[in-house]
């Protein structure tokens, strides 16, 4: 009942967002764009990357729709998995456990180590896919060899036993391009010369990030007629940048599109100083809406 409820209120949530004008859907160069524009891209496509704020409500609403709607669109002919940034390889076991049947989702969850929004932001998605026996592919680098590449640099890697190993993108991975790396150097902002030597590490450790999520989708992407939707911080991939970057080394030829969700004070606008390029897809959504969870 529990899981119904849940479903029945993101269902709800996204009919009211839709009818109260909560977004609005361009093209990457600011044209007005439809959901049924999207839903026709994704379905030319191998991977669709969903770009997200970690809090936006109305995000995670539309997330919900594109996996769904996907689902029953494009099913019997395409294998419709969901990639998530949000749970790290090494509790795929775990996850597979949990989707089957085996596991309670009590023991899902304090084992699987999910992220404080877990609840209201994810669940429904999960649920969806454990429902319809969608694959759910736990996408991400164990945050500890991550924070350790951070520290020691991306060399410290090759200490990890070989077990350790298979939870990472092949070794060694590969470099930011210089365009991902001069928006992380943005982002970061002005530095000593011995602090930018250490964000050298902490660029690694995020490249280390987007490759292992693009290797995870890659090796899902062996199955014959695979869509991938993949839920990632918008940073991973707007632009283009970062893990699409990786996966394209990992799978020639793929097809993919990046959607990109950001909430705004105008939502309704496109400034194409901020917003042009972002995505083949902006969705620009109502930043009054509260937020999902409390940082």
């Amino acid at each position: 009942m529990r899981i119904i409820t849940t479903l029945l209120l993101v269902f709800i949530f996204v009919a009211t967002a839709s009818a109260q004008d909560r977004y609005t859907i361009f093209d990457g160069k600011g044209r007005p764009a439809t959901f049924e524009q999207v839903l026709d891209a994704i379905g030319k496509v191998d991977v669709v990357f969903l770009g997200e704020y970690h809090d936006d409500a109305v995000a995670h609403g539309l997330q919900f729709e594109i996996l769904r709607l996907s689902h029953e669109r494009f099913r019997p002919k395409r294998k419709v998995a969901l990639s998530l940034e949000m749970f790290e390889r090494d509790v795929q076991s775990i996850l597979d456990e949990y989707l089957s049947g085996l596991i309670t989702e009590n023991h899902f969850l304090s084992s699987s180590r999910p992220w404080n929004n877990y609840r209201t932001d994810y669940r429904p998605m999960v649920e969806y896919a454990k429902a319809n026996g969608i694959r759910v592919l736990a996408a991400n680098a164990p945050r500890r060899y991550v924070n350790m590449v951070s520290r020691k640099g991306r060399g410290s890697l090759n200490d990890l036993s070989r077990e350790a190993k298979r939870t990472l993108a092949p070794l060694p991975f590969a470099q930011a391009s210089p365009e991902y790396s001069k928006k992380f150097n943005a982002l970061m902002g002005q530095n000593s010369p011995e602090m930018k030597a250490g964000l050298l590490n902490i660029l690694d450790s995020q490249s280390l990030w987007d490759a292992t999520m693009a290797h995870a989708i890659s090796l899902q992407l062996k199955q014959r007629d695979s869509l991938v939707i993949h839920v990632n911080g918008a940073f991973h991939s707007e632009g283009r940048l970062g893990t699409p970057e990786h996966l394209e080394k990992y799978k020639s030829g793929v097809r993919y599109i990046v959607v990109t969700m950001r909430y705004e004070d105008d939502f309704k606008t496109f400034d194409s100083s901020r917003h042009e390029g972002l995505g083949d897809f902006v969705i620009l959504t109502d930043k009054s809406v509260p937020r999902s969870f409390t940082r």
